[in-house]
């Protein structure tokens, strides 16, 4: 019973398996902001081609053909 004991002592203060996590959570978190702010910049830049559409459709663009049949 006291050589189990003493194993998982030295598991419980083995801290290698927690640097993996951090990395795990780290990655993770990253991810997600990566995630957030493309998706903000895809909106921004939705609104902004929108803004250009619409003022951009009152504008008569003259094509050089002859008007009518």
């Amino acid at each position: 019973m006291a050589k189990f004991n003493k194993k998982l002592l030295a598991f419980l203060r083995d801290e290698k398996g927690l640097t993996t996590v951090e990395y795990a959570i780290a990655g993770g978190l990253v991810g997600a902001g990566a995630i957030f702010a493309f998706s903000e910049l895809g909106r921004e830049v939705a609104r902004v081609i929108t803004a250009m559409f619409t003022a951009l459709s009152g504008i008569a663009i003259d094509t050089g053909a002859p008007a009518g049949p």
